[in-house]
Parts: structure tokens; C-alpha cells; sequence
């Protein structure tokens, strides 16, 4: 142990006295607490932004005037989603996904107002978070730093007398392992900071743990595939040269090939053609605004056995009400046939790209990067889900009142006068009718979860690069 100790030592103090080695390592600290500011302050203002503008929101929901209330229906309501504590570190698919939806009757809107601002102010470099610079950055520069660790030995011909003094292959493998794994848990430190501050932003403490596991996990497979290439490598210049085609092949090349090759796959219909076949659906279901639509015709008739009454005029509940709400709860229906299937079909996608991360743990990390933090698919689908829960109760609700409060009388009439229209209104109490919106990311179990699989693949990896490195390092050879 002491050997191994004083191998890794020495690299320690080879890496500080190259000034090549702290200028890059300057530079991705800078890198990284810049990206950590950037995102701090983007989340903050953020998170602030989504809660005011929701409280904002159901305020002027609520202190509309007295209306019709199908009026109310299309004024609608606006719900948004305030980023996870983790996004900090991860935002995920925060950065092309909308975070806010309006809702109204008749409709499932898309998400809107995705993070066009920080586009506008950073532009390209929008995309570096801290997790991009762990994912990409940091192995680049292990790779700058440690891919000579085992070649300098054999060009500057201190191999040989470090075997012949009785240090074992295994041994100078293990230390200078333990070199490069040191060096990335140096680098993990700004991570570790970012992760406990979200910690008293209401992240849970398993979570932060987990984070930081699988980027430690990360990093160390990196470490292992360095000293193993180095230790195989016959000269620096092809160490170097095999280590930076790796990288381009798991962190640039392989991502790419798995969205391609999960679009081909799993196809997923455009909009345009969905939302052509739902109207044509929606047809054949009846107009809600027409109550003497024929599609209407049974509920008209079993209405007015269910009263013993002749004309839905006689009727003691207002009959256009009951056309909307029972239009709603059908069409609601469709809409949620429609967007499970699309959800499925993204979802299946997801996964195919997931299994890429037995090819490359670059997309091992990601994957799992983005369970932990919650800002991955899975919880943006419960937010459209969540979100449409509200918009079906709050249409509904005012349905209702459209069914007790309103007279039928009234509610044909209300166009032949301005007094007609006046008594077509209802009370702004039957407002009442929101239900609190405040999304919270998946419960630390279920993200723990999700992120098994990338952790799993991330620890083969390991697993089997120390191995095949503990075999080299047995031959290595002056």
C-alpha cells in the first residue's frame, strides 16, 4: 500500500509542477463555478418568476366579473412548473420542454415558453450546465493529464528500474489509478458544493447522494480506461490519440446515433397528422355548443324520462349546461387516448436511448443524471398530466354551474338584449373552482429507481475496466 501511495504521490507532483496542468485545471474550475453561477441565478429568478406569475394567475381567475360561465371556460387558467432544486446541477429537458400550459375547455394546449431567455442571453453556451461539464468537459481533461501516466514511464526509461526494484505491474497500475481517481474527486468538488446547497433549497439528502455516486462512478471509469490505455500504449501520441477517439465516440458520436436510431425505431406521429385524426375523432362525438346536435339526441331523451318532463324546457336543470358537461368528459376522454399514446411513444423512445448506455457511459450519466435531478421525461410527462387534471376540474366545475345556476330560459336568450345578456350571468363566487397548482418532481424512491439501470451500467463499465486493467498491468513490460 505504501508503494501504490508513493506512486500516486509522485503524479500528484508531476501534474503540479506542469504549468499546462494548472492552467486546464484553472480553466475548468472557471468553466464550472461560471456555469454553477449562471444556473443558480437562472433557477432562482426562475423558480420565483413561475411561483409569482401562478399566484398571479388564479388571483385574476378569481376576481373576474360576473360572466356566462362557458365564458369562463375559454378565459381559462395558466399553470406552470417551477424547476427541481437539482436542476442546478441538471436542468434536463427543462431547456427544450415549455413550463407553462394554458389551460381552457375543448383543448389540451402544448407546453409553452421554454428557456428561449437564457438562449437569448448565452446564447450557444446555454447548454453548459455543470452536468455538461462533467459529462464532456472533465474526461477531456483527465484524458490531458493522466494519458501519459504509464507511457512516460517507458520513454523516459524508468520502467524498467521501477520493475526491477521489486514494484510489481499491479501495483504501478493501482497507483497510478489512484492518482487519476484523486485528481477526479478534486474535480468533483464544485459538484459536491452545488449538490449540498440544493440541499437547503428542499432536496433530499439520498438524492444529493445519489448525484454525486453516479458522477463519481463517472468520472472513475474514466480514470480506469486512461490507465489502461496508457498502460497498453507504446507512446504517448497514440495513448492520446485512442483516448480522444473514445471520447468523441461516447460523448459526441454514440448520443447522436442513439436519438437517430431511437427516431427510426420508435416512431412518433407529427403533430400536424395527430391533430388532423383527433379532429376528425372530435366530429363524430357532437358539438358541445349545439345542444340540438343529433349526437345529443340520447341524452336529451334520457334526461327528460329521468324528470318525467316533455320539452327541455320543463326540465329543472339547464339543459345546454348538461350538453357541455357531458361533450367535456367525452372529448377529455379522446384528448387523454391521444396523449398517452404520443407520452408512450416518447417514453418508448427514451428507453431506446437508454440502452445505449451499455455502448458508452456517456449516455449512461445523462440518462441518470436527469432521473436523479428530476428534470428528465418521466416528469414532464406527470406535469402535463397534473396539469390536465386541473384544467378537466376547473371546466367541469364551472359546467356545473352552468347546469344548476344558469336557467335554460335565460341561457337561450341571452343575445336578444343587453338585459338578457345581464341575466345570463352568473355570480363570480361560482369562480371557485381552482384547484391549487404546485408541481413537485417524482418522490426520491421513484427517481432513485429510474436512475438503478444508469448506475448499473456505469458499474459494469468499471468493473470490467479494472479488470482488463489489472490483467494488463500484470504484463506490462519494460
Amino acid at each position: 500500500m505504501t508503494t501504490i501511495l508513493a506512486i500516486a504521490t509522485e503524479e500528484w507532483r508531476l501534474w503540479l509542477r506542469s504549468r499546462v496542468a494548472i492552467l486546464a485545471l484553472l480553466i475548468v474550475s472557471t468553466i464550472i463555478a461560471a456555469t454553477s453561477l449562471l444556473n443558480a441565478q437562472r433557477m432562482a429568478e426562475e423558480r420565483d418568476q413561475r411561483m409569482h406569475q401562478q399566484t398571479v394567475t388564479e388571483q385574476t381567475f378569481l376576481e373576474q366579473p360576473d360572466r356566462h360561465p362557458h365564458r369562463m371556460v375559454h378565459y381559462g387558467h395558466y399553470v406552470f412548473r417551477t424547476p427541481p432544486p437539482l436542476s442546478l446541477v441538471d436542468p434536463g429537458v427543462d431547456f427544450v420542454t415549455g413550463q407553462s400550459i394554458f389551460l381552457e375547455g375543448h383543448r389540451q394546449n402544448t407546453p409553452m415558453f421554454a428557456d428561449v431567455r437564457a438562449s437569448a442571453n448565452l446564447g450557444s453556451f446555454q447548454l453548459i450546465s455543470p452536468a455538461f461539464v462533467y459529462q464532456v468537459l472533465v474526461p477531456l481533461l483527465l484524458i490531458a493529464l493522466g494519458h501519459s501516466v504509464f507511457v512516460r514511464e517507458r520513454e523516459s526509461r524508468t520502467l524498467a528500474p521501477l520493475l526491477a526494484q521489486g514494484v510489481s505491474g499491479s501495483s504501478l497500475y493501482s497507483g497510478k489509478f489512484l492518482a487519476l481517481a484523486t485528481l477526479a474527486f478534486t474535480l468533483l468538488l464544485p459538484l459536491l458544493i452545488l449538490a449540498v446547497i440544493t440541499t437547503f433549497m428542499g432536496e433530499q439528502c439520498v438524492l444529493v447522494a445519489s448525484l454525486t455516486l453516479v458522477y463519481a462512478a463517472y468520472l472513475l471509469v474514466w480514470c480506469a480506461l486512461i490507465a489502461l490505455t496508457s498502460a497498453i500504449s507504446p507512446s504517448r501520441g497514440l495513448a492520446l490519440g485512442v483516448l480522444v477517439f473514445i471520447w468523441l465516440m461516447w460523448a459526441l458520436i454514440l448520443p447522436r446515433l442513439a436519438v437517430a436510431s431511437a427516431g427510426a425505431t420508435v416512431s412518433v406521429p407529427g403533430k400536424l397528422e395527430t391533430d388532423f385524426q383527433m379532429y376528425a375523432d372530435i366530429r363524430a362525438l357532437g358539438d358541445g355548443h349545439n345542444a340540438s346536435d343529433p349526437a345529443f339526441a340520447r341524452l336529451r331523451a334520457n334526461l327528460l324520462a329521468q324528470y318525467d318532463a316533455d320539452t327541455v324546457d320543463d326540465l329543472p336543470v339547464n339543459f345546454r349546461g348538461v350538453v357541455a358537461q357531458t361533450s367535456e368528459a367525452e372529448l377529455t376522454t379522446l384528448m387523454n387516448e391521444y396523449a398517452d399514446r404520443r407520452m408512450h411513444a416518447e417514453q418508448s423512445q427514451s428507453l431506446h436511448i437508454d440502452r445505449f448506455g451499455w455502448l458508452s457511459p456517456a449516455i449512461a450519466i445523462s440518462t441518470g443524471s436527469r432521473h436523479l435531478a428530476g428534470t428528465d421525461l418521466a416528469n414532464h410527462h406527470r406535469f402535463l398530466r397534473e396539469a390536465e387534471e386541473v384544467r378537466f376540474d376547473f371546466v367541469q366545475g364551472l359546467n356545473q354551474s352552468h347546469v344548476e345556476v344558469l336557467s335554460y330560459a335565460d341561457d337561450i336568450n341571452r343575445n336578444q338584449s343587453a338585459e338578457a345578456s345581464q341575466r345570463a350571468r352568473i355570480s363570480a363566487e361560482n369562480w371557485e373552482v381552482l384547484n391549487l397548482f404546485e408541481f413537485a418532481p417524482d418522490p426520491s424512491a421513484e427517481r432513485a429507481s429510474r436512475s438503478a439501470g444508469s448506475l448499473a451500467q456505469l458499474g459494469l463499465w468499471l468493473v470490467m475496466l479494472l479488470a482488463v486493467g489489472k490483467l494488463a498491468s500484470a504484463r506490462i513490460r519494460p
